[in-house]
């Protein structure tokens, strides 16, 4: 998907971060944002974000009553945002504030990133900036958002969807998978990779796999897919089949497919190729400058294969990867 420069990991400022909440927010969503974008990166030697909270009222009475936000700033801060993360409320079918839908209205019309989480997208549906985009929500939503907001394309069955220049994610998790995708979208996979290992989150989900994954409770201890995945992720240099991980799991390729729906609700293809993709811009951003050995590395096969990869899943060209996201080029000796 097409990169906004301005969110590149070499903008002369940080990159400012706002989140509005609402009356009757969600703490998890607003956890969540606080977590990825609004901590201090030591590990990194620097912060990724200036991160700021606001809200229309001085005091925010948040879900169910939990407790009351105080301390944050007043809703005028929407307009200094270069990202603005809306509210997710539960109570969808309340209007929101003219006064916050205005600011969500002056964030587009500015050319600010807008971010939805769960029902966020109400938010941003409400503000009239989703018509004829796409966009997710929490399934459990999917029939009450298409009767009300018809001219948005919603896609139910997702974790999270980029429109580019507005994200939305599906229900409590996703807003992390979200989150993370934000920071590999603005600062790259190896930066992403380190927030996640914080996190102690997996570091790559997708944004296309489905929302809700069955989970049954297994018959034998060993269904779990966790021991052939770390197996393949070490392999991907290599010539790996869908076969060969069928193999290794002691399933066939039919029984593996069904796994994989089931556990991580993609296709053993499209997470080896996921995977891929990314160790192959981890290469990239830690300094290699030959295509064709990041692309044999990551076992993409062939130069050729690995642009028109990059360039699906980045909207940049390696070398465009490798000005925004590789290591600072070194001062020729004076």
């Amino acid at each position: 998907m097409p990169q906004d420069s301005s969110h590149g990991a070499r903008a002369s400022r940080t990159h400012r971060v706002v989140v509005i909440v609402d009356e009757n927010s969600n703490p998890f969503e607003l956890g969540c944002v606080t977590e990825v974008f609004g901590l201090r990166r030591p590990e990194l030697g620097r912060d990724l974000y200036d991160f700021t909270m606001c809200a229309p009222e001085p005091h925010t009475l948040m879900r169910d009553g939990f407790f009351t936000l105080t301390g944050v700033a007043g809703l005028e801060a929407a307009d200094t945002a270069d990202t603005l993360i809306v509210p997710n409320r539960p109570d969808t079918d309340v209007p929101r504030r003219p006064a916050l839908l205005n600011a969500v209205r002056r964030a587009h019309a500015r050319g600010a990133r807008l971010v939805g989480m769960c029902s966020g997208a109400f938010t941003l549906a409400e503000a009239g900036v989703l018509d004829g985009r796409r966009a997710t929500a929490h399934w459990q939503w999917a029939d009450a958002f298409r009767a009300r907001f018809p001219a948005v394309d919603l896609r139910s069955d997702v974790l999270f969807v980029d429109d580019g220049s507005i994200l939305t994610s599906a229900g409590s998790a996703a807003a992390l998978d979200l989150g993370l995708h934000l920071v590999r979208r603005d600062f790259g996979a190896e930066v992403a990779n380190s927030v996640s290992r914080r996190l102690v989150f997996a570091a790559h989900r997708d944004g296309g796999q489905r929302q809700f994954v069955e989970r049954p409770v297994p018959d034998t201890p060993d269904e779990s897919l966790a021991p052939v995945l770390a197996w393949a992720q070490e392999r991907l240099g290599e010539p790996l089949t869908v076969a060969d991980i069928a193999t290794r799991a002691a399933v066939s390729p039919a029984t593996l497919h069904r796994r994989f729906r089931g556990q991580l609700g993609t296709t053993p293809l499209a997470w080896l190729t996921g995977e891929r993709i990314t160790l192959a811009r981890r290469l990239i951003e830690r300094g290699e400058q030959r295509l064709d050995v990041v692309a044999q590395l990551s076992g993409l096969g062939t130069a050729a294969n690995l642009r028109a990869r990059l360039r699906r899943e980045t909207g940049l060209s390696p070398s465009a990867y490798r000005r925004r996201f590789g290591p600072e080029p070194t001062p020729a000796p004076r």
